[in-house]
């Protein structure tokens, strides 16, 4: 077979894990080509513009490469984005954007081929190494009810603006949740906020969303239904079941209330698609891969996992950004044993 491109190091997702591991290779002299199904930093760009980091600009930086941000304080995606691309620039990197990778197959001479589309091209790559550094929130936790793919119903929030002036329902009770609920409020939505349990987790919540949140509540400028649930959503209106402790819809008491807009903030879910196609032992509910902590490599000889998708679809973040640079010196040294 004729391949579109030979390396030793596949990566698998541009994104600050992906692109900081081709850094290193790029410093290491190490070939390698690195893929994403959108553009650099693809997750980050469908956060709502000015979203700021609940972390600090070193914390997300790279090694060795200072993130500066003009007002010292948390960067914002759009912050985070131009500092990816400077860095993928000033290191020469070529991202093969917008080329997903369909499939990874061992072959008989024990290296790796990937096959990508783009565009209805089908392209085929040979590598010795594979690194999926595909993250863990690929898309949105569904929630299975009537009504969640309608037009006015939405996972993301792409600009506050939209709900000016609109009853809006946001879903959830997490820092997402209650920021979205606090960016609309004050672009001139009229925001009401459920939520499953019978009072928000402020361990689940960063302290000063969490006072701007009471603040606002208690002076009714924001509606809170805490221990609801949607259970269906129409063109005109949400219907919402009570919940028990746990937060699941009980039977019998439903309340019907109109809105214009809906805004889903249940979490996000890894894709695992090239993980359980190779045969990689993923664990528990959360379907996170086995790996060796000291390497990345995984239960699969020559294939490595990086960043959040460590995790899988995790319940509770540990990996994020800044837990995550770690990860890379372990594998960059993993493969240069091999290479000797």
């Amino acid at each position: 077979m004729k391949f579109d491109g030979t390396t030793q190091v596949a990566i698998i997702g541009a994104g600050p894990t992906g692109v900081e591991l081709a850094v290193a290779l790029t410093q290491a002299g190490i070939p390698f080509l690195l893929f994403d199904a959108g553009q650099l930093g693809h997750t980050i760009t469908w956060w709502p513009k000015h979203t700021r980091f609940f972390s600090t600009a070193e914390r997300i930086a790279m090694p060795g490469l200072p993130m500066n941000v003009y007002d010292q304080q948390h960067p914002t995606n759009d912050d985070y984005l131009a500092y990816l691309r400077g860095v993928v620039q000033q290191f020469g990197i070529q991202v093969h954007a917008y080329e997903p990778v369909q499939s990874v197959v061992r072959t008989p001479q024990g290296d790796f081929q990937l096959t990508t589309t783009s565009k209805d091209i089908t392209r085929n790559y040979q590598a010795r190494f594979v690194v999926l550094a595909t993250g863990g929130m690929a898309m949105p936790r569904l929630l299975d009810i009537p009504g969640e793919n309608l037009p006015h119903v939405s996972h993301y929030l792409h600009d506050p603006h939209e709900y000016f002036q609109q009853e809006l329902l946001v879903v959830g009770g997490r820092n997402s949740a209650v920021e979205y609920a606090l960016r609309c409020w004050r672009a001139g939505a009229r925001v009401t906020l459920s939520y499953r349990k019978p009072e928000l987790r402020t361990s689940s919540i960063k302290p000063a969303l969490m006072q701007d949140l009471e603040t606002v509540i208690r002076d009714g400028k924001l509606r809170f239904l805490p221990g609801t649930v949607p259970v269906e959503i129409t063109a005109q209106e949400v219907r919402l079941a009570k919940t028990d402790e746990q937060g699941l819809a009980l039977e019998g008491e439903i309340t019907r209330l109109p809105f214009d807009f809906v805004l889903l903030c249940t979490g996000y879910q890894a894709d695992m698609s090239l993980f359980r196609q190779l045969g990689i032992e993923l664990l528990g509910v959360e379907q996170a891969p086995r790996y060796d902590p000291a390497s990345m490599e995984t239960n699969l000889e020559g294939i490595f996992v990086l960043g959040t998708a460590a995790g899988g679809s995790q319940s509770k973040f540990t990996h994020f950004i800044e837990t995550s640079h770690v990860h890379v010196p372990r594998i960059v040294a993993a493969i240069q044993a091999r290479l000797k």
